[in-house]
């Protein structure tokens, strides 16, 4: 049986937007894995940004710091759990696009166009940074930088003041 979100092979020959999660650190790569379960738990055919949220805020101490200690961080994974068992129901089948950013040209099989093109921001924001590999917290600022996304969505419905938390991951 073919699983319904694949996974990319060969990540050492580099990344194209088809693969957004080829040539990742072992810590995103773990955020990405994290996603992957959460979007077959979920039922969903691809993962999105509100998954790669989950994931982040499980698996990365740098991008829990953005959110300052605040009580937001509670309700905010409170509402990432009530969409894996039913919140994000509605979302089900459908993919996440919100049109808000550029099109990622190729097709990333298994990935929302949002999320995809979170991931190839989040290599950007590393280049920009000086190289390296990208972290956590670049797909982090990638994932709500649009403003239009579901991991958007789910922040605003937690109370979390969206500009506010990306002043913080920029800082």
């Amino acid at each position: 049986m073919r699983p319904r979100i694949p996974r990319q092979q060969d990540s050492d020959r580099g990344w194209t937007p088809a693969e957004p999660d080829a040539g990742l650190t072992d810590e995103l790569a773990s955020v990405v894995a994290g996603a992957r379960r959460r979007a077959m738990r979920d039922g969903d055919r691809q993962i999105d940004t509100a998954h790669l949220l989950h994931s982040l805020l499980e698996s990365d101490p740098e991008v829990r710091a953005a959110f300052d200690g605040g009580p937001h961080l509670a309700r905010l994974l409170g509402y990432l759990v009530q969409r894996s068992i039913g919140y994000g129901l509605s979302w089900q089948g459908t993919v996440e696009d919100s049109g808000a950013l550029p099109v990622v040209t190729a097709d990333a099989a298994g990935w929302s166009p949002t999320a995809a093109r979170a991931m190839e921001g989040a290599r950007d924001r590393a280049v920009r940074r000086g190289g390296g590999p990208a972290r956590g917290v670049d797909l982090f600022a990638e994932v709500v930088a649009d403003r239009e996304s579901r991991a958007v969505e789910v922040l605003h419905r937690a109370g979390v003041d969206v500009g506010e938390l990306t002043g913080r991951i920029e800082g």
